[in-house]
């Protein structure tokens, strides 16, 4: 199959494409690399042509609801657009565990781009996954001021970008099935702990201060809805496993 990754650079986009190969398949990366805006369509139509499936694993960086809305309606709705014009099969649209129980501004975005992609002509499927476990590299290097990293107190069960990856790639070869089944880790931990962990595996002392995230949003995320309830494919990679194959 011919199948293109949204997103293909980025750190599960990568390794998607890399799994895609394996499998045999034919990879076309949609990204600014290879001459596609998704937020403007530009590139989009020639680079679908002969496309049998789509899988979309864009994201921003932002906190805003509203920016992120835009960038995720905007971006998806091009990719769905051009791919119903390329008569693409298959839009499997990888998302996120408990988003719509946790009014946080990314997730927010992402409620509207499942929505977007669940109600399009084009047959879908949306995976929910956890965070990876490099969501700890992230917080390490967007939360770090005056010698301290401050990190949501949120409940996590961190999975592999690898076996997710594996995991989009058997089902963008199979039929649509609306929502899968949740993917998760094989453990659920702190966030600031695997921040300490990730930290003190490099060498570092650096203080980790938990932050508590107010509102509605932050009490979801302390009470665990972000780590799935019953999920369907559990991860095997541990996060201190990670940690040993990256020293």
């Amino acid at each position: 199959m011919k199948i293109a990754v949204a997103g293909g650079t980025g750190v599960v986009g990568s390794v998607t494409v890399t799994r895609l190969k394996m499998a045999g398949h034919e990879p076309v990366v949609l990204a600014r690399a290879t001459g596609v805006d998704l937020m403007t369509g530009t590139g989009l139509v020639e680079r679908l042509d002969g496309v049998d499936a789509v899988i979309d694993v864009t994201s921003t960086v932002t906190t805003s609801a509203r920016a992120a809305t835009e960038f995720f309606t905007t971006t998806t709705g091009n990719l769905l657009a051009a791919g119903a014009e390329a008569g693409v099969r298959h839009h499997v649209l990888l998302s996120i565990v408990g988003i719509d129980v946790t009014p946080f501004g990314y997730y927010v975005g992402k409620v509207a781009q499942e929505k977007l992609v669940a109600g399009s002509s084009v047959p879908s499927t949306i995976v929910r996954a956890t965070q990876f476990h490099e969501f700890a590299e992230q917080m390490v290097e967007r939360g770090s001021f005056a010698g301290m990293t401050f990190v949501p107190g949120m409940r996590s069960s961190t999975v592999s970008a690898r076996e997710v990856a594996a995991a989009l790639v058997e089902i963008v070869g199979g039929e649509p099935q609306g929502y899968a089944a949740e993917i998760g880790g094989p453990s659920t931990d702190l966030m600031p702990d695997l921040v300490r962990r990730l930290l003190r595996h490099r060498g570092s002392r650096r203080p980790v201060l938990s932050l508590r995230v107010p509102g509605a949003a932050g009490r979801s995320m302390r009470s665990g809805a972000l780590v799935p309830a019953s999920p369907g494919v559990v991860g095997v990679q541990t996060f201190d496993a990670w940690l040993e194959e990256k020293s």
